[in-house]
Parts: structure tokens; sequence; C-alpha cells
């Protein structure tokens, strides 16, 4: 079974395209990763597990016990948990016991805004933060919509940190909720620099880090940030396990989620998932080892993809600041072309059309809108993102299939637009 977006049948050849193919040869071919026919450019989407957490997740499997229970299993597994906990403070260069489990960062948003916002002081963020912030920037502030705050964003997507001189001191206390990388263009903010203003506000200071823990070299104390998300996934980790950093001594009130049993010291109730744990602090551990090779290795993989492509197709443009951005991260539009369709054109090449969390909405990327692009130039726009394990063929795989599915696309929509 072949499912085409509707704008897109009559323009793709059911012979050489695979959008969601629900046989089981499809399903392999999609999830091939390995395969010699397949360039896998969507980590930040989700990065292939790394081996080493693989290895622990398979292990820590075959064991029972829950982290809370006290007989010898449980003690066991409580072991295993304080040694992932330690593997992932090391990453994040900070104490073990500031760091709560989750599920994901996006259950880590939500805990960090409900707890650190209260009505009547600021919650100050940007419109090109991930949904999982925005979304939960907006319900915190339904009943004070006053109190929501967007600090402007300029062409290149780097957020106007300027412009937090005129929420401070005007107002004073509050929360700050700026992405360490957008997940779309990979563009860095400096927290450094939020994070003097908040404090000297008086006011907490939250980052999104989903996109930049693994690939850079990161220290909170540095940051000078009160809390963090991540999640285990980016970073080569299983999904469905992430954490909150919560700096020891932040004013944050005890405001959980989830309540009825007391684990992670009363901020997230439930049995610990043991094994993704385990499988983030290896991954963890991996990436911290690497971090510093691996990003200068992958920065270079993403120059020679954008060099390639830009070189064989004149009129494509990258978007974002080029010299503030993640190594393996690029957003390049195709003016004219649909990114789906372009995408379903080349299935040997998996990347994204803007942000995975936001796959299947009807609406442009809200991050390239901030940025000033048209729609028709959001929704030409596809961003292909590296990892640990990209190689040289698999960039130059994917070029070529670019080159060869933006033809393709081209001359199909100029004969559909032709004379009739």
């Amino acid at each position: 079974m072949l499912l085409v977006e509707p704008r897109m049948q009559g323009m793709v050849s059911t012979s050489s395209t695979l959008v969601c193919d629900t046989s089981e040869a499809g399903w392999l071919m999609m999830n091939g990763l390995n395969g010699p026919d397949m360039s896998y450019l969507d980590y930040n989407a989700t990065a292939p597990i790394r081996p080493e957490a693989l290895a622990a997740v398979l292990e820590a499997m075959k064991s029972v016990g829950n982290a809370s229970s006290m007989h010898q299993p449980g003690r066991q597994a409580a072991h295993r948990v304080d040694v992932a906990r330690r593997q992932l403070a090391d990453l994040l260069g900070c104490s073990p016991g500031e760091i709560i489990f989750t599920s994901g960062a996006t259950e880590a948003n939500n805990l960090a805004l409900r707890a650190a916002f209260t009505a009547g002081n600021p919650l100050v963020t940007s419109p090109v933060e991930h949904p999982a912030v925005l979304e939960t920037a907006r319900a915190v502030t339904a009943e004070s919509p006053e109190d929501l705050v967007l600090l402007p964003v300029g062409a290149d997507g780097l957020v106007d940190l300027g412009a937090l001189d005129q929420v401070f001191p005007a107002r004073r206390g509050g929360v700050v909720s700026l992405m360490a990388a957008n997940n779309e263009t990979g563009v860095l903010t400096d927290l450094r620099v939020a994070a003097k203003a908040a404090h000297e506000a008086g006011a907490l200071v939250h980052t999104d880090a989903t996109q930049i823990i693994g690939r850079l070299p990161m220290d909170v104390a540095e940051l000078d940030v009160d809390l963090l998300s991540l999640s285990a996934h980016k970073f080569g980790g299983p999904q469905g396990a992430g954490a909150l950093y919560v700096r020891r001594g932040s004013p944050l009130p005890h405001r959980p989620l989830l309540v009825g049993g007391g684990q992670e010291r009363g901020w997230r109730a439930g049995t610990l998932n043991v094994a993704g744990i385990i499988g983030m602090g290896a991954a963890a551990d991996a990436a911290r080892r690497g971090v510093g090779e691996e990003a200068e290795r992958i920065a270079a993989l993403r120059d020679r993809l954008e060099s390639l492509v830009t070189g064989a197709l004149p009129g494509c443009r990258i978007n974002g600041r080029r010299d503030q951005r993640l190594p393996g991260v690029t957003s390049i539009t195709f003016p004219g072309l649909p990114a789906d369709a372009v995408l379903a054109a080349m299935p040997e090449v998996a990347a994204s059309e803007g942000s995975a969390c936001a796959s299947g909405a009807p609406t442009p990327s809200h991050v390239l809108l901030a940025m000033g692009l048209s729609r028709d130039d959001a929704d030409s726009t596809i961003r292909f993102s590296l990892g640990y394990a990209t190689t040289n063929a698999e960039i130059e795989n994917a070029a070529h299939a670019v080159k060869r599915a933006a033809t393709q696309v081209r001359a199909a929509l100029a004969e559909a637009h032709g004379p009739s």
C-alpha cells in the first residue's frame, strides 16, 4: 500500500517512490538504517541507538527488579540507575542529585515550565521554540496571557536577546525559556547572555537542550541555567527516556506533574524505566567520550552536503546563521519545489520536512515563518540532520538523490502546469 499526499498524486512515480509502505519489505526499507541504499539524515528526529546503549538496554531487560523495591533484584536495579545518573551527570557537568528522570524532553519541558511559572510573573520565550515549550507556555499563561512574552527572531534564526532589556527590569521574577539549539535550523542561542539578564531580574532560566546534548560539549555551570531538558534518543539512547536537570538551590516550587509514588525525590511518580535509563546512561557516556571529534567530523560532512547540493541546484538557499549552529544540521529551501514531493522522490534518503514532531501538520514550519520565510518557501524546505554514525558515502549518495529528485519534481510540475 502506497500512501501519497494528495497534492503529490500524479507527480511521483509509484515504481520509485515510497512514502509510507505498509508491507514488510517497505518497513524494512524505511528502517534499513545500515543498508547500502539508505542515507539516514534525520538525527534531529531520532538518532540511531548507539551500540553501547543497545547492549546496555538488552542486558538490563534480561534482569528483573523494580528500582524502588528493597529486595536484592530491586537494589541491583537501583544501583544500575544510579550509575546511569552519574553517567548523564558527567555529560552535563552537574551532580547526579540534580537530575530527575522523565519519559523524554516533552515531559521535562512541561514539568519545568509548570513548576517555574507563577501567574503575575513573566514567562519569556521565543516563537521558534519546540511545540513542547510553546504549547506549554501558552497553556500555563492561558488565564494571564499578558504574562507570556515572545522575543523577536531575526531572519538568521537568532533570538534577539537584547529585547530582554525591555522585559527586565520593568518586570521581575518569572522564567525565561530558550532552546539551546533550534531543532529545525540548528541555530544556537547564547544562553549565558540570557541567563545574566534573567538572573539579574530574579528570574529562573530554563533551556530545552534536546538537540545540543551529546553533539557539542556541555557544562550547565558555564551556561548558568537553572533547568535543562533533554531526551535520550537524540544522542543515541533509547526512545522513551529523558531527564530534567534542576540546579541545586534553585527556588523552584514543588509542583510535580505526576504524583502517587514518590519516585525521583517526589518530582516524578511512577516506576522507573530501568532499561531505558540504563541505555541513556550508556549513550551519555559514549557521547561524552567522543563529542569533540564527532562534532568536527560531522561539521565537515554537513558542509560537504551543502556544497554538493547548492552546487548542483542553483537557487536553493540555506536557512539560519551558518557560523552559529549545530555541526550536523542544515535547513535548505528549494524554491518552487514542494518538500514533500522531493522527499517522496528520494526514498533512499531519510530527511524531514521541518520538525518530525509536527509531521502531518497542515501548516508550514512555525520556525521558518517566524524567520520571515514565505509559506511557499517554508513548504519547500527540507531539514537534513547528521550524527555520530553518518558516513561520507551517505553524504555523496544523498546529494546525488537530492539532485535527481529535485529535477524529477521540477519536470513533473512543468508538465502539470504546461499547456493542456
